[in-house]
């Protein structure tokens, strides 16, 4: 069963020369996701920035498949692929869907969480990072050890 943490429509403004969605909105939409996700657990932004820790991403790559094109309807999935076994560092695959069901991209990112007061990456809390392990795995996932400094 798919986790599909975004459903929409394409708009007009998201759909650059040739007719067919830009690349800028697969990120955006990704990332409204990524978003829904984190919510789904738990880690809203209010509950983030309370303890003035946010998401930071180092890379973003994506695949493209299919086209996409004006007023599709698309979904998009949220898997983590890979993470350390204490969550401080993590990569979320997506894919998105067009109506009809067909796989129109993959995109792959990885990220870490950043405390917003001192700009250095942390761990999350013990209380966050039990959320943060409900979080949907795919079949591929791999745990990889936590680093020592």
């Amino acid at each position: 069963m798919m986790d599909v943490f975004y459903e929409g429509q394409v708009l007009w403004a998201q759909i650059d020369a040739n007719q067919h969605m830009r690349h800028t909105a697969y990120a955006d939409f990704a990332a409204q996701a990524r978003l829904a996700m984190l919510e789904s657990l738990g880690l809203k932004p209010a509950v983030l920035y309370g303890y003035k820790i946010g998401p930071v991403l180092f890379r973003e790559e994506l695949f493209y498949l299919r086209e996409i094109g004006i007023n599709e309807h698309i979904k998009v999935t949220c898997d983590i692929v890979k993470a350390r076994a204490d969550g401080s560092r993590w990569t979320i695959r997506h894919d998105l869907y067009r109506s009809d069901g067909v796989k129109a991209a993959i995109i792959e990112a990885d990220g870490a969480w950043i405390d917003m007061e001192k700009r250095k990456l942390i761990i999350l809390p013990p209380e966050l990072s039990l959320l943060f392990r409900h979080a949907p795995k795919s079949s591929d996932y791999i745990e990889e050890p936590i680093k020592t400094k």
